[in-house]
């Protein structure tokens, strides 16, 4: 196991460890990112998690560090069926360069984590929806009903993430 991943191993899924130090380690060197990569593939539920917990904090600021990775985010996205895994891949699949065929996969991916188990993948589907939308205007007419049912209907936590998004896809859209 790589230095990285030791970091993130150990203790249960209720902690995020030493994740934190690792976002940190990875921001000032970039290059350790293909190692935190592999995390997404390790057998170990709690390394799976806080490495995708690691990646998308990282890429909130670095997203073009997800490029080399796309399709394996992808293709992780539809297959993965660890709640705290999805959750994050659900913020990340809006940072990455998609063709139009790939982000309609993203789209469908997303719409499928609206029907999770989890209150929490459920929620950040949402905001990976309106992430896509704000990115992409015209996909606006098709995700904006969505939320807006979701935030009447859905959970508390889906209620009070739609309140937030709608102003912000409501606004007019806006060519630089």
């Amino acid at each position: 196991m790589n230095a990285i991943l030791q970091k993130l191993s150990g203790a249960n899924r209720t902690s995020l460890g030493r994740t934190n130090e690792v976002v940190a380690e990875i921001l000032s060197s970039p290059s350790k990112f293909p190692a935190l990569c592999d995390g997404l593939s390790s057998n170990d539920p709690v390394i799976r998690m806080r490495a995708a917990d690691a990646i998308e904090k990282i890429t909130v600021m670095r997203p073009e560090l997800l490029a080399p990775y796309k399709r394996k985010l992808l293709a992780l996205a539809v297959r993965e069926a660890q709640i705290e895994v999805r959750w994050h891949l659900a913020l990340m699949l809006p940072r990455l360069a998609l063709t139009p065929r790939e982000r309609a996969a993203a789209i469908d991916i997303l719409f499928d984590y609206l029907r999770d188990r989890s209150s929490i993948v459920k929620t950040h589907a949402m905001q990976g929806l309106a992430n896509l939308a704000l990115k992409h205007p015209t996909l606006k007419a098709q995700i904006v009903p969505v939320v807006a049912e979701l935030t009447e209907i859905g959970t508390a936590a889906m209620r009070a993430r739609g309140r937030k998004l709608l102003p912000l896809l409501n606004r007019p859209s806006t060519t630089a």
